[in-house]
């Protein structure tokens, strides 16, 4: 966040400087922010599913999905739960961030798009995960759209947005679960996703073991119909292996050795265990943007030529990551990857 006197160079360039219009309860630990340009102009469009760069004067950048209609053009709403043991960024929120305050964003950057091809759209939010899902539903209700979405919560006051959705529900197009904090009292999952109706694509976005449950029971649903997005790095099953998972992987995983070659110049560098690409590219003097550095934004996604990546992001598709990697996270199973830079 910023304020005032706040160091410049703790911001990006491309930084946009928007002011706290009003804060707002949502539900127990969640507070949703309202951001707008200080002079009244319009803000850069977004599209369903898309998120900001949030930059703190630590050097730090979280990111948070867009949750109003994507049809406004006059502010950016964003609703952060209070983690209890948040690294700094939604306590920095909830504790420092009031009306009238400043802050710093990024571009907007969309890796959890509706697909447009879709005849139907299954929504599944768990907790704050409903955050991308709200813009979805707008776009659809716009677009004329078909969905449903099922929104799982601890209880009714742990549900964000539920006055806004309370028409919707009416109409069967929300479906509320409070489970009482035990997963077993919730949304079936498993039942309700176990048989694939041709047409319809999924989006899901929720905690971790909520995120797992709906990968598994969608193993089976066609390819390119299941669409998920985390909300952070821990979040991801591949935060889950253990070091004796890690070493029987072999010397294709995580934090082995491997040298990059960029394309143009046939320059070749040496990627040590302890660093990414994009800090020995930066080392190097090749300037590579980045932002969250765990593979969740996109933002330093390159094309690669030849070599074999482990791709450790959480955005892109099979199909993509054979095109391209993420230089914050991806290694190397092969001695040498060649970078299209």
């Amino acid at each position: 966040m910023t304020d005032d006197a706040a160091a410049p160079e703790n911001y990006p360039a491309h930084a946009r400087r928007l002011q706290v219009r009003q804060v707002t309860f949502q539900a127990e630990g969640i507070n949703s922010y309202e951001l707008v340009d200080p002079d009244g102009n319009e803000l850069p469009p977004f599209t369903a599913g898309a998120h900001i760069d949030f930059y703190f004067r630590d050097g730090s950048v979280r990111q948070y999905s867009l949750c109003n209609d994507p049809a406004e053009r006059h502010r950016y709403l964003i609703a952060v739960l209070r983690e209890p043991n948040s690294r700094g960024g939604s306590e920095g929120l909830h504790d420092r961030v009031h009306v009238q305050r400043t802050v710093n964003v990024g571009e907007v950057r969309n890796n959890f798009p509706l697909n447009p091809d879709a005849e139907r759209h299954l929504l599944l939010a768990g907790g704050i995960g409903v955050t991308p899902m709200m813009a979805m539903m707008a776009e659809l209700r716009a677009n004329g759209g078909d969905y449903t979405m099922h929104y799982c919560t601890k209880s009714p006051r742990h549900t964000a947005f539920r006055h806004e959705l309370a028409d919707l529900v009416e109409e069967g197009r929300v479906v509320l679960h409070h489970d009482g904090g035990d997963p077993r009292q919730g949304l079936d999952i498993a039942g309700l996703l176990a048989e694939h109706e041709p047409g319809t694509h999924l989006y899901f976005c929720g905690p971790p073991g909520f995120m797992r449950a709906i990968q598994n029971a969608a193993k089976d649903w066609p390819e390119g119909t299941v669409h998920f997005e985390f909300f952070s790095a821990a979040a991801s099953p591949k935060s889950t292996l253990t070091a004796e998972e890690m070493a029987a992987a072999g010397e294709g995983s995580v934090g082995i050795g491997f040298q990059v070659q960029i394309a143009s110049t046939g320059a070749i560098y040496f990627v040590a265990n302890h660093k990414s690409i994009a800090e020995v590219l930066t080392e190097n003097g090749i300037e590579v943007e980045t932002s969250c550095n765990s593979g969740l934004c996109g933002t330093c996604k390159t094309r690669y030529l030849t070599g074999d990546v482990d791709h450790q992001d959480l955005i892109m598709s099979p199909a993509e990551q054979g095109e391209y990697l993420t230089l914050c996270c991806s290694r190397s199973k092969s001695e040498l990857l060649v970078l299209d830079l």
